[in-house]
């Protein structure tokens, strides 16, 4: 009987861990959430890397980093994910946001080890106005529309009711994305 229920105990406490995981960024000590969503290991939390440019804290306080992230401009986001991780495309995020849509569960809770970790970092943007921190996630894509502009997703809570959009030229032709010089969070794709 006690062999039963240390095998229960057991395989629900794995059972709780699966899907979830940790990244160590060996660059500067920082332990990431991890989480596995349709084969797709994602960070489960906004990257907290500090290059020596490019990278940028809301309103300009580094105890924001913590728990929001860093932002990033999009030429210092192609560069800024661990070796073996990447910058997701636009479409890797779009997997995503149906996958959540089908199953309701993005998770802003990080104990929870389905969550993708939704952490509402805000935004800066190309005229160096910080904004929306609390309020929404603005997180770059590895998709070019031009020498400026690149596609981006974003997740916004208005009444209560969470937005999901992704800038993408098939939706509109003339789409233009957004500008690269604004600064948004990076959650990096395992290779």
């Amino acid at each position: 009987m006690k062999k039963s229920l240390s095998a229960l105990i057991f395989l629900v406490f794995f059972a709780s861990l699966s899907g979830q995981g940790k990244l160590v960024d060996k660059r500067d000590g920082n332990i990431y959430k991890t989480v596995t969503v349709d084969g797709t290991t994602w960070m489960a939390e906004n990257l907290k890397f500090k290059p020596k440019a490019g990278a940028f804290y809301f309103d300009n306080d580094s105890n924001n980093i913590q728990v929001y992230g860093v932002l990033y401009d999009w030429k210092t986001a192609m560069s800024v994910c661990p070796v073996g991780w990447h910058l997701p495309s636009g479409a890797q995020f779009r997997s995503l946001a149906n996958h959540f849509e089908q199953n309701e569960n993005w998770g802003k809770v990080p104990s929870d080890p389905t969550s993708f970790g939704i952490q509402f970092g805000g935004m800066q943007d190309n005229e160096g106005t910080f904004s929306e921190m609390d309020e929404s996630c603005y997180y770059w894509t590895s998709t070019e529309y031009g020498k400026d502009n690149s596609e981006y997703f974003s997740y916004l809570m208005i009444s209560e009711m969470p937005i999901i959009d992704i800038s993408r030229k098939e939706d509109i032709a003339d789409i233009k994305g957004t500008e690269k010089s604004n600064k948004y969070s990076v959650r990096c794709v395992k290779e």
